[in-house]
């Protein structure tokens, strides 16, 4: 007789079909790292208090425009810069304070960074400052300390970044002065910061460094720059290298017209290709918002030198106004040659890792392999749908072996597990060919 008798009806009961599902992870959380500092001007009290030093040089998420102002002090910033430009104006600057207005100046290319990504349609990112903006920064210095969580060492811990960018970069380079104009970059101490930044995206290989060039160069010296000082289009750092031209002029967060690189609006441009189409979708062909002008108009001829460099090129169209006009990574490898394809494959490894751990110490037999592979084909079955995988079915599309064939008794015996899997990524049409055909007009039919 049942313990729990019930009246006439109808019962559901909930189980688990046992079916393991793969989650695509996020692709559009990038990390900036550049200088910061803490305001001379007490903050207000407000429902976000800025940062402590101790939070300002770890990883810090950022969730809107607003928050990173409060919790970077950037309308004290503002007021401390708009002070000393007044001065600057009415010519009663003590002395050090072309060097504050130097250092300050510095903590902005940050926030112009960070405001460029929202702009452009970002919704979260990382922050990592470093607090001394009038000193160099050595390559020890941004790769930091894992353990400490400061530097690139901090972004370690943080699985959900997908870009790496240091809008500071040039900056950190060479120390500021108290001169009116602010020193020039030192270019082999950037490539050695670069080097840095690449390394850390290839070592963890699910994260991209947005790269921006020098300032002020012309098209001339920036091919030389590429050819001397960045990662050869043979190695494998120059697979996770997005470089950007030129610097881009903005109105300023706090009113003042300044040239900024461009990396910042760039993630926000890659965020938000993300969001409308899919990380398969080259992150080009976007218009670029907050931005008033570019200082380097290029033509086709030099589009066209610097693309086959892997430089990724902003262009202003008539009509059309200011456009991502590149998606191309450094290498000159067919695999890795588009930004999409690098990403894509980053993105669809690292989910597959991620949501199929559950496999480990689970019975290494048919019946593993049989869920793993279900799993697998699901989800890149999925991706073919949604038009990141090129084929007219999903066998053409990809592959996925997990079997006897692969996983033989000596693999067992090892305790290891080989799922083999292919993939076909789309590519872009980066040139589309017409060919126009005049056709004579037929002769006229007499009666």
């Amino acid at each position: 007789m049942a313990t729990n008798p019930k009246p006439p009806g109808v019962y559901v009961t909930e189980r688990s079909s046992g079916v393991r599902m793969i989650v695509g992870v996020g692709t559009s959380t990038p990390a900036f790292l550049g200088y910061t500092k803490l305001s001379d001007v007490p903050p207000p009290e407000r429902p976000t208090p800025p940062f402590t030093v101790d939070q300002r040089i770890i990883p810090q998420p950022i969730n809107g425009w607003q928050e990173f102002v409060d919790r970077y002090s950037i309308k004290e910033l503002g007021d401390e810069l708009a002070a000393l430009l007044k001065k600057q104006k009415d010519g009663t600057l003590a002395s050090g304070d072309l060097q504050k207005i130097q250092v300050l100046q510095r903590c902005f290319t940050l926030a112009e960074a960070v405001y460029g990504f929202f702009a452009n349609g970002g919704t979260s990112c990382y922050v990592v400052g470093f607090l001394n903006p009038d000193a160099v920064v050595t390559d020890t210095g941004l790769g930091g300390d894992a353990e400490a969580r400061t530097g690139l060492g901090g972004l370690e811990t943080v699985p959900e970044v997908t870009m790496v960018a240091v809008p500071s970069l040039w900056d950190m380079t060479v120390a500021a002065t108290d001169a009116a104009a602010p020193p020039p970059p030192v270019l082999p101490t950037g490539k050695v910061l670069i080097d840095k930044v690449l390394a850390h995206c290839t070592q963890l290989r699910n994260r991209l460094a947005v790269v921006d060039a020098p300032p002020g160069q012309l098209v001339e010296p920036l091919k030389t720059f590429v050819d001397d000082q960045l990662a050869s289009p043979d190695s494998v750092d120059a697979e996770f290298t997005a470089l950007y031209y030129p610097w881009v002029e903005v109105a300023g967060v706090d009113g003042v017209r300044r040239t900024v690189p461009p990396s910042g609006h760039l993630a926000g441009v890659w965020a938000r290709t993300d969001s409308e189409r899919g990380v398969f979708k080259a992150p080009a062909n976007q218009n670029l918002r907050g931005v008033l002008s570019i200082p380097t108009l290029l033509t086709d001829d030099q589009n066209g030198a610097l693309n086959d460099k892997g430089v990724n090129c902003l262009r202003v169209f008539p009509g059309r106004g200011l456009l991502v006009w590149g998606a191309r990574t450094r290498s000159s490898s067919r695999d890795w040659k588009y930004l999409n394809v690098r990403r894509l494959v980053s993105f669809l490894s690292d989910s597959i890792r991620q949501s199929s751990t559950w496999a480990v110490f689970e019975p290494n037999d048919d019946r593993l392999w049989a869920t793993l592979r279900h799993s697998v084909v699901s989800f890149l079955t999925d991706q073919w749908r949604q038009g990141a995988l090129l084929g007219r079915t999903p066998d053409e599309a990809f592959y996925v072996i997990c079997d006897r064939t692969n996983n033989l008794p000596e693999t067992i015996d090892a305790g290891k597990v080989i799922c083999d899997i292919g993939v076909a990524p789309v590519r872009p049409a980066e040139f589309v060919h017409f060919t126009i055909t005049q056709i004579a007009g037929q002769p006229g039919q007499s009666s």
